[in-house]
């Protein structure tokens, strides 16, 4: 009894010691949730203030969950409150926490260290917060921790790696923040990771191999990164992953074979944005499970496999933006003989039309041609179709309106046409038909279609917008196609939604635009430009309140004379660009232009035969970036409002009759970027201030009545590249300050009254290319310094009062084309070196006293040997004829012993004397070039190959080694060495010196680090844009200008074409390879050859009849001016087509069809003048390819045409 009533006191006691200290802790627990409150600065739905009261137990407070057994608080849940405030150190106080979840509010500030003693922690997820500051290297010491999520938040600094060392992490998710630094490699000791979320950081760094060794994960997920390095291959090796996602990094290299074949589950793979290259696996339809298989933007060629059509679970597809093509075989039998025909077709596999569950199959900007495949129409779940930017042909089938799911259509930039298969006589022959399919009318099936994107394609017929009449269509481009026909009158209800409609550059869309339009009240986008459109521009198209873009520009549309549109286009008050240029609108701009929307960035209205005055409400368009009212009938002067615009970038009024002075508001214009107000009737002086215009790249007022000096003030401009000041009344010295506009490469200030010097520190413009003083009264002389101006190609200093001489200096102005002093008082010896040997005797003409070559019609200048007496010259006569008694049996003696010792051993160097006398052994260039190793391989010709090497001396030189083992290389060599001996120009392959004996012949060549143009332009790698590509064709021209004309005896190249065409470190061409050039002798053999060239680049003549001549030469240029400015070979042409039809079908009027895509990154002004500027060349290219030798152009008018191609150029 005494012992039960003992037990009973000692539980008693320790009943009310437990009740004593849980009263204590809760209280703790109290006082750390109070904390927590007293740091909260918003509670917009006051759900802490109502119930965190210390009159109300803790457990029940919102957010709250209490331990049962201790009572204790467990779990803390504030999400999604929309709570705004800072965690406070007592919150480390709530010992018995498991779970905080303070998800999606508005916490910020850094997370304090005394979390550190949440020991008992589990779950744990700040994300969606502005938490800033390192990621906490403490989080390690929290070691039940199973679920970490910090996303969205404001995480800058390195990865701890003290978190991979929690044991029991189960999911870690860090994106969306500002991590730096790399991936930790302790990663690998989180071995019970499921989920690895770090995208949107900008970690950098290799993936870390270890992550091969974490068996359970199953997301991981690193995008929009700056990763690089390959994939480790062990992380194909993880047979529990799920979803592998590396979107947005730069990895490289190429993906396992086996990808799949340890990834039975994996459900998604996102790899897109990245650099990988190499085939796409053939494994993949291993992964029997996979829904998402996302490849695009990457580097991939080769075949897509038909292996995917067995991944029956797919659902999205994207391989877009690769290099996806394949090899096209037809094999037939003629007569029990197998034939190969081979057509280079990327194709799309048919079985992809077994992929039933596919929802988005994305293939846009590959290398895919062939036809779309029919079975893709039937897999009817498909909403996204994304085939744009290949080469597609054949035609659009009916089966189109089989996808009746489809929502969004993309086959732009193809070209679809008619395909035919012929059979005759059991061989297959594929046709791709210039006749074009038209638009199925079956599209109207797609009943939920909201993007139809058919633009820039080859579809013809008529126009038949109730093909369109899809109540939910938003978007419709049908642009750069052949289609014809006219906007029907109830456009309205056909296209009640459309947002985007762009139907510019058909081939005959005529009539008018129906007031109708108006109808269509959603519009955002209407792109009508480049037609044959007619009538007045309706009213009502400003009821259009939602249009943001406008274009109806080259039309033949009008107004009345008040242009009343533009006061309806008001209303459209997210109006940002409007364009009406060329179009003869006849009438007057409207005070109400003012009015237009405040968001107007682009306002075009050039060429509209526009009279009157810019109204001064014109200031009121604040937002505006470009106005371009040139080559109209404006008259008056610039309205002063005009200085409100002050992000005005581009100010263009030239061909017009304004009058006046060029104000001081201008000066307002801070962001101005270029002010071309060229041929106008413009008078008073040149606003000093538009020197604080720093922002200035081009000043043309080119051809108007200024006068007075050009104000000092301009030289603060350093970042202006044109200064075009010519044809007016200027006076004065040309300032020195003109020396500080370092990145000009045109000035022109002829046609003006300047006086006085040219100014020496013009020397210092070293990136000028363009220079005209013509038409003034300059004095003095040309300074030497001018030679330091290396960029120059153009300078005219024509009609002047210059005296002196021609610096000598100038010689070394190697790019130097046109040079023109003309008409001044010079006089002594015209230099002869550098880019005065191509230069014409009239550019010299009507000077005082010059002399030098005959080639430049003046006398020869006289020499110092007049006053050497007769005496004199008989003693050098005797000193020769000594030294000749002396040296010439030496030389007999020297070349007796060489001829002994060359019987013995490999000879050296054979020198081509009059090329060079440096001289290289037979050993040392196997020396050089590592014993002709296949490392130092860098290219393979007909008649031998050509390695790299480096001298002792650290010279690298190219060593072309001829295959003796073909009788030709023979024949090759000595032709070389015969054509080169005297051949010297800055464009020619310079040769070093050769090496020959009976078993051993090589040319040692200056190495050219760039390569060759084909590699260029072929080369995904590379890229040269219109200025280098023109730049290189005029070195080309030059070099064959040279050979033809500027040698003792012509000599015709023969093989012309862009692997011979060789590109120094500065990019500039040089001409190689002379194996079968011939010299144009009085032999009648000469003209006759059995060698022939490369197909696709062979004049006509040449392959028909081996007659050769300089014009075959100029064929051949043409055709790789052609090339080079399409991309496309001679050689891929089918049948009777060749490049210079195709070329010439769509010159004039449709060029930007056939350039190079790439080339054509400007919009607007711009790139119309790009165009023309392509166009241009294109006619040379053509010229150069008559079918007639006698009246193809010659080399010289070539070189001269394409550089004033190029001065236009430089001037765009």
């Amino acid at each position: 009894m005494e012992k039960a009533f003992t037990f009973f006191l000692s539980t008693l006691f320790l009943l009310m010691a437990s009740s004593v200290m849980s009263q204590t802790n809760i209280t703790t627990d109290q006082l750390a949730l109070l904390s927590l409150k007293s740091q909260i600065i918003s509670d917009p739905f006051h759900l802490l203030d109502e119930s965190w009261s210390p009159v109300r137990s803790v457990c029940q407070w919102v957010g709250v969950t209490c331990d049962f057994r201790h009572q204790r608080v467990k779990s803390l849940n504030l999400s999604s409150m929309d709570l705004s405030g800072r965690i406070p150190p007592d919150l480390g106080n709530l010992s018995f926490l498991v779970s905080l979840d303070l998800e999606s509010n508005n916490f910020h500030g850094n997370l304090p260290q005394e979390m550190t003693r949440l020991r008992r922690l589990k779950f744990l997820d700040l994300s969606f917060n502005n938490f800033s500051g390192k990621v906490p290297p403490w989080f390690g010491f929290l070691h039940q921790i199973q679920v970490l999520s910090l996303r969205n938040n404001s995480f800058t600094g390195s990865l701890p790696s003290s978190i991979f060392n929690i044991s029991k992490l189960e999911m870690l998710n860090l994106a969306f923040n500002s991590l730096e630094g790399h991936i930790p490699v302790s990663l690998s000791n989180a071995s019970r990771l499921q989920t690895l979320e770090l995208s949107y950081n900008s970690l950098q760094g290799d993936i870390p191999e270890g992550i091969g060794n974490l068996p359970n994960m199953n997301w991981l997920s690193i995008q929009h990164n700056q990763l690089t390095g390959s994939i480790p291959f062990t992380v194909f090796n993880i047979s529990r992953i799920e979803i592998i996602a590396f979107t947005g990094n730069s990895l490289s290299g190429n993906l396992p074979n086996g990808l799949c074949n340890g990834l039975p589950i994996l459900k998604e793979l996102y790899l897109t944005g990245n650099k990988l290259f190499g085939h796409m696996p053939t494994s993949l339809s291993n992964c029997s499970q996979l829904q998402v298989l996302s490849l695009s933007k990457n580097e991939f060629d080769g075949p897509i496999h038909s292996e995917i059509g067995r991944l029956s679970d797919l659902q999205q597809l994207y391989l877009g933006a690769n290099h996806f093509t394949v090899i096209f075989y037809l094999f037939t039998s003629k007569k029990n003989k197998l034939i190969n025909y081979t057509l280079t077709a990327g194709i799309i596999p048919q079985e992809i039309g077994n992929l039933a569950n596919l929802m988005e199959l994305s293939m846009e900007v590959n290398q895919i041609t062939g036809s779309v495949p029919i079975s893709i129409f039937n897999i009817s779940v498909l909403q996204v179709l994304s085939l744009w930017g290949n080469d597609l042909n054949g035609f659009l089938p009916r089966d189109i309106g089989n996808l009746t799911e489809m929502q969004f259509l993309y086959l732009q930039q193809n070209r679809f046409t008619e395909v035919q298969l012929v059979v005759v006589n059991s061989l297959v022959f594929l046709f791709f038909l210039v006749l074009t399919g038209e638009i199925p009318n079956e599209i109207s099936n797609l009943v939920v279609l909201e993007k139809l994107n058919l633009q820039s394609n080859s579809f013809s017929g008529s126009l038949e917008m109730e093909t369109f009449n899809i109540s939910g269509l938003r978007v419709i481009s049908l642009a750069n196609n052949n289609l014809s026909g006219s906007l029907p009158p109830n456009i309205g209800s056909i296209l009640p939604n459309i947002e985007e409609l762009n139907l510019g550059s058909l081939t005959n869309l005529v009539g008018t635009i129906p007031h109708s339009i108006s109808n269509c009240s959603e519009l955002t986008i209407l792109e009508l430009s480049n037609n044959q459109l007619t009538g007045l521009i309706p009213n009502s198209i400003g009821y259009l309140t939602y249009l943001q873009y406008l274009n109806l520009a080259l039309n033949n549309l009008t107004s009345d004379s008040s242009l009343s549109f533009l006061t309806f286009l008001t209303n459209c008050r997210n109006l940002t660009a409007l364009s009406l240029t060329l179009n003869p609108l006849n009438g007057m701009l409207p005070a109400s232009t003012g009015n237009l929307s405040t968001s107007l960035r682009n306002f075009y209205a050039n060429v509209c035969k526009i009279k009157g005055r810019i109204p001064n409400e014109v200031g009121n368009l604040s937002s505006l970036l470009d106005l371009d009212l040139s080559r109209n009938y404006l008259v008056g002067s610039i309205p002063t409002s005009i200085g409100n615009l002050r992000n005005l970038q581009g100010l263009f009024l030239s061909n017009n009759k304004l009058t006046g002075s060029i104000g001081d508001n201008l000066c307002k214009l801070q962001s101005l970027d270029v002010i071309d107000l060229t041929q106008n009737q413009f008078s008073g002086s040149l606003p000093n201030c538009l020197g604080k215009i720093t922002s200035l790249r081009e000043i043309r007022m080119g051809s108007n009545k200024l006068s007075t000096n050009i104000p000092p003030s301009l030289g603060n401009i350093q970042d202006l590249v044109v200064l075009d000041l010519s044809s007016n009344n200027m006076v004065g010295s040309l300032p020195l300050e003109i020396g500080n506009l370092k990145a000009a490469t045109l000035i022109d200030l002829s046609m003006n009254q300047f006086s006085n010097r040219i100014p020496r520190e013009i020397a210092g413009l070293q990136n000028l290319a363009h220079l005209s003083l013509r038409h003034n009264k300059l004095q003095g002389t040309i300074p030497d310094s001018m030679s330091n101006m290396v960029g120059l190609e153009f300078l005219d200093l024509s009609h002047n009062n210059i005296s002196g001489i021609i610096p000598k200096s100038l010689e070394k102005l190697k790019n130097l084309k046109y040079f023109n002093v003309s008409f001044n008082k010079l006089y002594g010896e015209i230099p002869s070196g550098g880019p005065f040997k191509n230069l014409s005797s009239q550019f010299f003409i009507y000077n005082e006293a010059f002399c030098g070559s005959s080639r430049f019609s003046v006398p020869p200048c006289p020499t110092s040997s007049k006053n050497i007496s007769n005496r004199k010259k008989l003693l050098v006569l005797f000193l020769l004829l000594a030294i000749a008694v002396v040296f010439v049996p030496m030389t007999f003696v020297l070349l007796w012993i060489r001829y002994r010792r060359g019987k013995s051993a490999p000879q050296q160097a054979e020198s081509l004397s009059t090329v060079t006398r440096e001289r290289i052994s037979y050993y040392e260039l196997l020396q050089t070039t590592d014993d002709l190793s296949e490392s130092n391989l860098i290219g393979i010709g007909s008649f031998g190959s050509v390695y790299k090497g480096v001298l002792r001396s650290g010279t690298a030189i190219a060593v072309k080694v001829f295959n003796l083992q073909l009788d030709a290389a023979f024949k090759s060599f000595d032709t070389e060495c015969e054509v080169l001996r005297s051949l010297r120009h800055r464009n020619l392959v310079k040769v070093i010196t050769s090496c020959s004996n009976l078993d051993f012949k090589a040319l040692v060549l200056d190495y050219m680090p760039n390569g060759s143009l084909e590699k260029y332009l072929y080369s995904h790698n590379y890229f040269l844009d219109i200025k280098q590509r023109l730049s290189i064709m005029i070195d080309v021209a030059c070099a064959l200008e040279y050979l033809h004309h500027g040698c003792s005896l012509p000599v015709i190249h023969c093989d012309v074409k862009p692997s011979n065409v060789l590109l120094d470190e500065d990019m500039v061409a040089h001409l190689s390879d002379f194996g079968i050039s011939k010299l144009l002798g009085e032999d009648p053999g000469d003209l006759y050859t059995k060698t022939l060239a490369t197909l696709g680049y062979i004049a006509p003549e040449y392959g028909l009849e081996g007659l050769v001549s300089t014009k075959c030469d100029i064929y051949s240029y043409g055709v790789m001016l052609l090339e080079t400015f399409t991309r496309r070979k001679p050689n891929e042409f089918e049948g009777d087509l060749s490049l210079k039809q195709w070329a010439s079908y769509s010159l004039p009027d449709a060029v930007m069809e056939i350039v190079d895509a790439n080339l054509l990154t400007s919009t607007g002004n711009r790139l119309k003048k790009e165009l023309d500027v392509v166009a241009s060349i294109m006619k040379v290219a053509l010229d150069c390819c008559n079918e007639s030798p006698t009246r193809r152009t010659n080399m010289k008018d070539v070189v001269g045409m394409l550089q004033k191609i190029k001065i236009q150029l430089l001037a765009c």
